[in-house]
C-alpha cells in the first residue's frame, strides 16, 4: 500500500525510548483530533508485548507504513506539551551530534517520573501556620496538651513547610481540628529577589561581573578563570542578582552531588526566590517537582548535576557551569553527551550567556579563548586577606615510610595540629590496599571477571573489584600455595586511616571516600564536623578536591602525586595537574597561609617542576603546544567505537566489519585507529576491542559518522556485540 492511502488519516510521529535509531509511526487514540495533538507531549505507545512513553514529534498524513498495520497510541499523557519547540530543537540537535537514537536522547530530558508516564502535576508548596483564632489563644489554655503548646509556641514566629512538622502530626491534626491553625499556601510573593547583601567585590570581580552582566539577553561564553578561593561563586550570585532583576531564570550545575548542600545553603541565605535542586540523591517525586518546578517558571534557580542540563526553562537567561574542567560532566554510559558543550549550544539555540568557572579550566576552553570563540574574565588572587598557598616537593626517595607517611610530613602534621589547624591528606585511591599478593609464591588476587586487582576492604574483611562490584571473603591461606604469607601491597585510605589512628590517637580524623558517605547523611555530618573545627585531621579521595571552602585548612599534602605521571591516556597530565591545582586549592584560605606537600619519586618531572614553578596557565599552554604538534584534540576531533560480547572474537570481527564499511563508505581525511584490545581487555566478565576516528575536521567526522551509524545497525556482526559510540570522547578506557 503507498503512502497516499493515509492521507485521510492523523499519523503520530513518536520518538520512543529504545536503543533504535528510527521515528514510530501510529494512529492517535481514540476521540483525539489534531488540535489535541501536540508536538512536546508525552504520548503511551503499545510496543512489542509492552507499552513504552515516547515522545511526540510531529502530527502528520503519511505513512511510510501500510494504514491499516499502525496501531493506535494508548494515551496521550499530557495536555499541553512539556517540552517546547527550543527544547526540541536542541534534543534534536544532541542526538544528531552523539549520533544517538532519538528517543533515547528525549527521554534523557525528563525525570525518572515522566520516563514512568506518572503525572505531571507540580504540587505547589504549602505549610501550616497560625489562624485568627490562634493568634488570639492563651497559650495558657493548652498545658495539658505539651505537644500541642510546643507546636503552637513554634508557630508563633511564622509558618512552617509541612516537611518540617513530620514529627508534630498528630499535634498538627488536633490544632486544626481546634481552629488554631490553617494551611497556607508558601509560594514565594514578588518581591526583592536579593535577600541577602552582597559582598563587596574587589576589582577583578567587579570586571568580570559587569562583563557578563553587560551581555545579559545575549549569546556568549565566557570562562571565568579564578585561582581557588578568588570569590567565582560571590561573582555568579552578583550575576545572577542581574538575570533575576529582570524576571529571567538560572540553570547552575555542578559536577559533583556533595557540592549541591553547601551551594544550596549559600544561595538560599543570598535570593529570596524559589529555588530547586536536582540530584540522584533526591527521590524521584522530589526531581519530578524541581523539574516542573522550572519547567513552568515557578522556581527561579535551579541546581544540579550533569542531567539537569536538558531541564525546560519558561524563561532562559544564564547557564553557568561550576568546575566546568570536570570530566563528571561528560555522560560515560548510554546518551554519552558533554554537558558543557550542549550547554553552550543550548545557550546559542536560546540566545543567552553561558559562564565556564574553574580554577583550572579545560584545555578545550583555553583553546576556543584562543582563538577568540569564547572571552576570558581572570581572577588573578584570592579574595579578602587569603593568599595563595606555597608548595614543597617532598622527595621520598630512600626515605622510611609509615604507610606512606614520610617522617618530615609527620612533623609538618605535628606543628600544624598543635597550632590548631586543620591538616588535609589526599590519596585517589579508596579500599585499605590495592593488591593482595603471598609472599611466599607471588600470587595476586585477581578478579574473575576483569582484567584487575581485587582491592582489600579490611573493616568489611571482604576483597572487592572496583570495575565490576565483584566481592569475595578476605583469605588468610594463599590459594596456590597453600601458605598464611598473604600481604597486603600498596596504599588505600582506609590503611591510611589505620596508621594515622595509631599515629595520632589524641587527634579526631575524619575520611571521606565512596565507601564511608554512602549512608544518607554522612557526607552533611563528615563536612559539619570539618567547618565546625572537630575534625582535626581529614583525609580523602577526588571528592575533596572538588568546590569545597574549608577555613581551617592549612597544611595539604598529596601522599602518591607519582602514580598520575604516567598515564597511558593523553589527557592524564592535563588531569593530574588539574587535580594538584584543585587540592592544593583547600589550603590557606581564611587568614592563615596554607602549604602545600607533594610527597613524589619524581621531584625532577617536567609537569610538576612547570606547575609548581609557573602556575597552571603555563603548564595549560606547553600542553596545548604539544597536542597541537601530535594532532590532538582539541586541534582535532575524535569518535570511538567500543565493543564487547562474552567472547574476544566477536568484538573484534564486529569493529574489523566496520572497518570494511568506512573502506566502501571512503574515510577521506578521517584516520582509522585499530580496531584494538581496550586497555582494559576484560571488564564485567566481557571482552572489550575499540576502534578511533580521528580527523583534523570536525565536519568531515561527522559526514563519516551520518553515513557509518546506518550502515552499523545493517551489519550481522552488531548482532552478537553491545556497541557504543562515544563522541569527543574523554576517556579512551
Amino acid at each position: 500500500m503507498s503512502n497516499c492511502d493515509a492521507s485521510n488519516k492523523l499519523i503520530l510521529k513518536v520518538a520512543a525510548p529504545v536503543p533504535l535509531d528510527r521515528i514510530f509511526d501510529y494512529l492517535p487514540p481514540a476521540g483525539y483530533d489534531g488540535a489535541e495533538l501536540r508536538p512536546g507531549s508525552r504520548v503511551l505507545v503499545p510496543f512489542g508485548r509492552r507499552s513504552q512513553v515516547g515522545v511526540l514529534l510531529a502530527v502528520a498524513t503519511e505513512s511510510a507504513v501500510a494504514v491499516e498495520r499502525l496501531k493506535p497510541a494508548i494515551a496521550v499523557l499530557d495536555p499541553v506539551p512539556l517540552l517546547s519547540e527550543a527544547d526540541m530543537k536542541l534534543l534534536h540537535w544532541a542526538a544528531r551530534y552523539y549520533h544517538h537514537p532519538l528517543g533515547e536522547v528525549m527521554a534523557a530530558a525528563f525525570p525518572v517520573a515522566l520516563r514512568q508516564g506518572r503525572p505531571a502535576v507540580l504540587e505547589l508548596p504549602y505549610g501550616y501556620g497560625l489562624s485568627r483564632l490562634g493568634r488570639q489563644t492563651d497559650l495558657q489554655q493548652l498545658r495539658r496538651a505539651p505537644k500541642q503548646l510546643a507546636l503552637l509556641q513554634r508557630l508563633q514566629t511564622g509558618p512552617l513547610p509541612d516537611a518540617a512538622l513530620t514529627d508534630a502530626r498528630a499535634a498538627l491534626k488536633a490544632l486544626l481540628d481546634k481552629g488554631l491553625v490553617e494551611r497556607l499556601d508558601l509560594t514565594p510573593a514578588a518581591a526583592d529577589p536579593v535577600a541577602e547583601s552582597p559582598l563587596l567585590a574587589n576589582p577583578e570581580q567587579q570586571a568580570a561581573i559587569d562583563n557578563v552582566v553587560g551581555g545579559l539577553g545575549r549569546f556568549s561564553v565566557a570562562v571565568l578563570e579564578g585561582v581557588t578561593g578568588s570569590g567565582k561563586t560571590e561573582v555568579y550570585m552578583q550575576i545572577i542578582a542581574s538575570v533575576l532583576a529582570q524576571g529571567k531564570q538560572v540553570l547552575v550545575l555542578l559536577p559533583e552531588i556533595s557540592l549541591t548542600p553547601q551551594l544550596e545553603q549559600r544561595f538560599r541565605r543570598r535570593f529570596a526566590v524559589a529555588m530547586v535542586a536536582t540530584h540522584s540523591k533526591l527521590t524521584d517525586s522530589q526531581r519530578l517537582q524541581a523539574w516542573l518546578s522550572m519547567q513552568q517558571g515557578r522556581a527561579a534557580i535551579m541546581l544540579g548535576t550533569r542531567s539537569a542540563l536538558f531541564t525546560p526553562m519558561q524563561r532562559p537567561g544564564l547557564i553557568i557551569l561550576d568546575e566546568e574542567h570536570d570530566s563528571s560532566f561528560k555522560q560515560q554510559e548510554g546518551f554519552r553527551f558533554s554537558a558543557r558543550d550542549v550547554a553552550v549550544a543550548r545557550a546559542k539555540m536560546l540566545d543567552i550567556p553561558v559562564l565556564l568557572g574553574s580554577a583550572t579550566p579545560s584545555l578545550e576552553s583555553l583553546a576556543n579563548v584562543a582563538d577568540g570563540r569564547y572571552r576570558l574574565l581572570h581572577l588573578p588572587n584570592r579574595a579578602g586577606a587569603a593568599v595563595a598557598p606555597s608548595f614543597q616537593l617532598l622527595d621520598i626517595r630512600n626515605k622510611r615510610l609509615q604507610s606512606g607517611l614520610s617522617e618530615p610530613l609527620l612533623a609538618e602534621m605535628r606543628t600544624a595540629l598543635d597550632d590548631g589547624q586543620q591538616v588535609l591528606l589526599f590519596l585517589n585511591r579508596r579500599g585499605f590496599a590495592p593488591v593482595q599478593i603471598c609472599h611466599g609464591c607471588g600470587w595476586v588476587s585477581r578478579c574473575r571477571r576483569c582484567d584487575a586487582n581485587l582491592v582489600i576492604h579490611s573493616a568489611e574483611r571482604l576483597l572487592r573489584c572496583h570495575h565490576c562490584g565483584a566481592e569475595h571473603p578476605l583469605i588468610k591461606l594463599c590459594p596456590a600455595c597453600n601458605t598464611g604469607e598473604l600481604q597486603a601491597l600498596g596504599l588505600g585510605t582506609e590503611r591510611i586511616e589505620q596508621t594515622l589512628a595509631e599515629l595520632f590517637p589524641e587527634r579526631h580524623l575524619v575520611r571521606l571516600d565512596k565507601d564511608t558517605t554512602q549512608r544518607k547523611g554522612a557526607l552533611e555530618g563528615y563536612l559539619e564536623q570539618i567547618h565546625a573545627g572537630r575534625a582535626e585531621i581529614i583525609l580523602g579521595t577526588q571528592m575533596l578536591a572538588k568546590g569545597h571552602h574549608f577555613p581551617g585548612v592549612t597544611l595539604v599534602a598529596i601522599l602518591d602525586i607519582d602514580s598520575g605521571l604516567f598515564s597511558i591516556d593523553f589527557h592524564g597530565a592535563e588531569r593530574l595537574a588539574q587535580l594538584i591545582v584543585q587540592v592544593a586549592g583547600r589550603a590557606g584560605r581564611a587568614e592563615r597561609p596554607g602549604r602545600v606537600i607533594l610527597q613524589t619519586r619524581q621531584p625532577q618531572h617536567p609537569l610538576l617542576n612547570t606547575l609548581l614553578k609557573q602556575g597552571y596557565r603555563a603548564f595549560a599552554e606547553g600542553e596545548l603546544q604539544e597536542r597541537r604538534q601530535a594532532g590532538l584534540p582539541p586541534f582535532s576531533h575524535q569518535a570511538l567505537l567500543r565493543a564487547q560480547a562474552g567472547g574476544s572474537d566477536a568484538p573484534r570481527r564486529f569493529l574489523q566489519a566496520v572497518c570494511s564499511a568506512i573502506a566502501e563508505l571512503g574515510a577521506g581525511s578521517t584516520q582509522v585507529l585499530g580496531p584494538v584490545a581496550a586497555p582494559m581487555a576484560r571488564r564485567a566478565g566481557a571482552y572489550r576491542y575499540q576502534l578511533l576516528l580521528q580527523s583534523a575536521q570536525r565536519k568531515d567526522l561527522h559526514r563519516l559518522l551520518d553515513a557509518l551509524v546506518p550502515r552499523i545497525h545493517q551489519l550481522p556482526e552488531a548482532k552478537k556485540v553491545r556497541w557504543s559510540l562515544d563522541v569527543d570522547p574523554l576517556d579512551l578506557y
